[in-house]
């Protein structure tokens, strides 16, 4: 079934717009959602009631009326240019094993959080004297190890080490504590 085709049969099953805007006042929130895929053709996740009356509200006018003239989308691009019409890629439901793809060239792709540069590099090992005792944390690409056990920050090593809340660089010496200026008298 070609997209026209798709459109002409949604503007005909919803050809009485008003009577199925009403009807969305008197739907819960499960059902606004189940619309709302049903409209979109994917899954929500939100659960704000109002929102979803007024997206799906929105999609139904689309649908009958023909959505926004050519002239619209032209003049919506030219003042958004580079900046992507639609903030989030759809969710569309994988089959069980497939794997998730994403399209690296979409500026919603997601992107690798930066590595703090106050963290040395990798298979590095951190060691910190604490109260006699020598503790020697190994740093990995994505987290640290200490005793066996991987943790995800330093705060939580320095943590297991004192027993209480610690800035992990300020523990281990990778960062030095800021001083505020004194205040003129």
């Amino acid at each position: 079934m070609t997209r026209n085709e798709k459109q002409a049969r949604a503007r005909q099953a919803l050809s009485d717009v008003a009577a199925e805007v009403a009807a969305l006042a008197h739907m819960t929130t499960a059902e606004l959602a189940a619309r709302y895929a049903e409209v979109f053709g994917e899954p929500t996740r939100s659960r704000n009631k109002a929102y979803l009356q007024k997206k799906v509200a929105w999609r139904i006018q689309e649908l009958a009326e023909g959505g926004l003239s050519a002239r619209a989308r032209g003049r919506i691009e030219a003042l958004a240019e580079d900046t992507p019409i639609r903030r989030h890629a759809p969710r569309t439901p994988r089959a069980q094993g497939e794997p998730a793809t994403t399209r690296t060239d979409s500026p919603t792709a997601p992107t690798p959080a930066a590595r703090d540069p106050r963290l040395p590099a990798a298979a590095a090992t951190l060691t910190k004297t604490y109260q006699g005792t020598e503790h020697r944390v190994l740093v990995l690409d994505d987290a640290f190890e200490y005793q066996g056990e991987r943790y995800t920050s330093l705060s939580k090593i320095a943590k297991v080490i004192t027993g209480t809340t610690w800035n992990g660089f300020l523990f281990f010496g990778l960062a030095q504590r800021k001083t505020a200026p004194k205040a003129a008298r």
